[in-house]
């Protein structure tokens, strides 16, 4: 039944495609035509750049002639996946799924066919797949910069292959889905709790700048970074911590010791709480009217 459910879930997406287009597609092809743009307009004034001392280092690398490491770069983009503007439009397709049946008032056509349970886990299940293709369109996304980048610059590419280098690959690659499956559990909450989409689409926005701006509220209460309460109020910081250690070398071994443990905890109930919440809620809920 929840297959059958997940299938149904699926298909009715498909058929939605302006949310498929801005939750999985918007981001990559803005992210590729902004590289593209930069990289001709720093090779147009190449000359200029490398005559001036006040060059950032970020337009000098660029402009070096030296090998580009494609693993590397594939590697930085999959621990920067779950970034804002990504947690922005997979929100999108989220709140779209979460709260689609409480605006065309759906609910007491499907409910009958299907367990309560099993039809809000079809809509995790999808809105999961919808981020696991956003994210693949993104790593995508960063192949094509980086093959932009080599014809532009006149550089060459490597890739180099390590058992290190693809375990990281795909532990980064995991914990950034982990951490947008996460942020949309928040729209999952607010739609099963108020039935209006633009509650699912606005309450895990207004969540998620409370939660970044945490540290600057705790920390003149005394609260430190690596405190337990600014590590639970912060799955954000939590993740990064985590795709710290992931990373290793300095920036691992510069954390203070048991913050993993505590990452794991906020990103954990971050997750589980919001998603029991709702299907508690759910299950007690008055879909007659729905």
């Amino acid at each position: 039944m929840l297959v059958d459910a997940i299938r149904a879930e699926g298909f009715r997406l498909t058929k939605n495609r302006t949310a498929v287009f801005w939750s999985a597609l918007f981001v990559p092809i803005l992210s590729v035509v902004i590289s593209g743009l930069t990289s001709f307009v720093v090779k147009g004034g190449e000359t200029r750049l490398l005559g001036d001392s006040r060059t950032p280092a970020e337009v000098a690398e660029m402009l070096a002639r030296g090998t580009l490491d494609m693993g590397e770069a594939l590697i930085t983009a999959a621990g920067s996946l779950a970034n804002p503007l990504m947690l922005l439009f997979v929100l999108i397709g989220a709140a779209t799924i979460y709260a689609g049946d409480y605006r065309w008032e759906t609910w007491r056509l499907i409910s009958a066919r299907n367990s309560r349970s099993n039809l809000i886990l079809a809509k995790l299940g999808v809105v999961a797949a919808l981020a696991l293709a956003a994210m693949a369109v993104m790593l995508g996304g960063e192949v094509i910069e980086g093959l932009l980048t080599a014809v532009i610059f006149e550089r060459t590419l490597s890739f180099p292959v390590t058992g290190e280098r693809i375990g990281q690959f795909f532990a980064l690659t995991g914990l950034s889905w982990l951490r947008i499956a996460q942020f949309t559990m928040l729209s999952l909450l607010a739609a099963v709790f108020t039935r209006s989409l633009l509650a699912a689409l606005f309450i895990p926005l207004v969540v998620g700048v409370a939660q970044f701006a945490s540290l600057q509220l705790l920390a003149p209460m005394g609260v430190m970074p690596d405190a337990w309460l600014a590590i639970l109020f912060n799955p954000g910081a939590a993740t990064d911590a985590l795709g710290a250690v992931i990373g290793g070398g300095p920036a691992a071994a510069a954390l203070p010791a048991g913050l993993t443990l505590k990452a794991w905890v906020s990103l954990g109930l971050w997750t589980v709480v919001p998603l029991a919440g709702a299907l508690a809620w759910f299950q007690r809920q008055d879909l007659s009217k729905e």
